[in-house]
């Protein structure tokens, strides 16, 4: 494995990216892939000159054997120590957090059901890429493109509205309302030109509780789980919201909000969700009218979505490097479903999803830290 550095150039409209230099003789190279929000890299490495003319802010980072994600040099530290030499630490965020130098605006209405990936879709589009003239076209981000395809729990549909959000952190929102995860990658095309593709996808149900997949289980007694940390918080925990809109005292809009079955007693966690800005009135031909009552509830609903919080039932773990049973991004990948268990402490996590992988190379050789997340 080696690292690949990447000029970008834009001129006008048009990107330009090109690769510039290949590295395989770094100190060590870390590489944290999230599903639910923008992973990280950082690599070290000898301080020299050559070193420092590759290594420049701006430039993007990518993998010899990962093609799913690039990162994009934010910070360049140097450390200059007489006993332990010169070294440069290099790090940044993959290319999503290309979408975090963007808000939202002006308002996005949905009020008839819109697929998530249509929503998604047409708020990317018209913060990043709208061809509009004059200063509007300054925002695009030459060279993005928009998959045309997105897995199927990108399929649900909801009517909401938003302005004003970073793009980036609202997207991620989305990802974990519907159970998805969002990505920008490079493509290399027949003309040795790269696009950056922004793309909508959903992990695959590996568990012992489905039967359409080989089970892919992490245990002491298998010998691929070395270490294990586990945690059950329910500090945070809410399952059921009260979402105010517009209005004033007992005139104020209001809806409510909850998962399964209605919860009661002790078993209530209530949340207040501020929605004021989530206006009902539609301005169409110069005449402004009001929404209907259910839609604007639809869309109240919504913004209680994005306030409940699941109890937090998560692991981090080390994986065996030598296990014989499974490969990462081969039998297994990012936002997969699997099944973790500690025989020893008689924990059993029959389906849990693996929402972040950090891949460590260094003079020790190679590790996998994982982290699972409860449904």
């Amino acid at each position: 494995m080696y690292i690949e550095i990447y000029e970008m150039a834009v001129n006008g409209e048009n990107l330009s990216i090109t690769l510039t230099a290949v590295c395989d003789s770094f100190s060590s190279l870390l590489w944290d892939v999230e599903y639910y929000s923008c992973g990280r890299f950082e690599i070290y490495i000898t301080a020299n000159p050559t070193n420092l003319s590759i290594f420049q802010k701006g430039r993007i980072i990518g993998r010899s054997d990962d093609k799913q994600h690039y990162g994009i040099i934010e910070k360049i530290q140097i450390s200059a120590d007489a006993e332990n030499g010169d070294y440069i630490t290099i790090s940044g965020r993959f290319l999503m957090s290309f979408l975090s130098r963007r808000i939202i605006y002006p308002m996005f209405r949905f009020t008839s059901e819109t697929s998530y990936y249509e929503i998604v879709k047409s708020v990317v589009w018209r913060n990043c890429l709208s061809d509009k003239s004059g200063g509007e076209r300054l925002r695009n981000l030459p060279g993005l493109h928009i998959s045309e395809f997105a897995s199927p729990c990108w399929q649900k549909t909801a009517q909401l509205q938003v302005s004003y959000e970073n793009l980036m952190e609202w997207v991620y929102k989305i990802c974990e309302i519907v159970g998805g995860t969002a990505n920008i990658r490079l493509e290399k095309s027949a003309d040795d030109e790269y696009s950056l593709i922004f793309e909508l996808s959903q992990g695959t149900d590996r568990s012992v509780l489905q039967t359409e997949n080989p089970h892919i289980v992490f245990s002491d007694t298998y010998n691929n789980l070395l270490s294990f940390d586990y945690m059950l918080d329910t500090t945070d925990y809410c399952n059921f919201a009260h979402i105010f809109g517009q209005g004033e005292g007992l005139q104020r809009k209001s809806a409510t909000l909850y998962n399964g079955k209605l919860p009661t007693y002790f078993e209530r966690y209530e949340v207040y969700v501020d929605a004021r800005d989530l206006s009902d009135e539609v301005e169409t031909n110069g005449e402004t009218t009001h929404l209907p009552a259910n839609e604007y509830t639809a869309m109240l609903q919504e913004r209680g979505k994005e306030k409940l919080v699941s109890i937090t039932e998560k692991s981090e773990s080390t994986i065996a490097m030598n296990d014989r049973q499974y490969k990462y991004n081969r039998d297994y990948f990012l936002g997969d479903y699997v099944t973790v268990q500690h025989e020893r402490f008689g924990l059993r996590q029959p389906k849990i999803q693996l929402v972040g992988m950090i891949e460590s190379f260094d003079q020790n050789g190679y590790s996998l830290t994982p982290t699972f997340k409860g449904e």
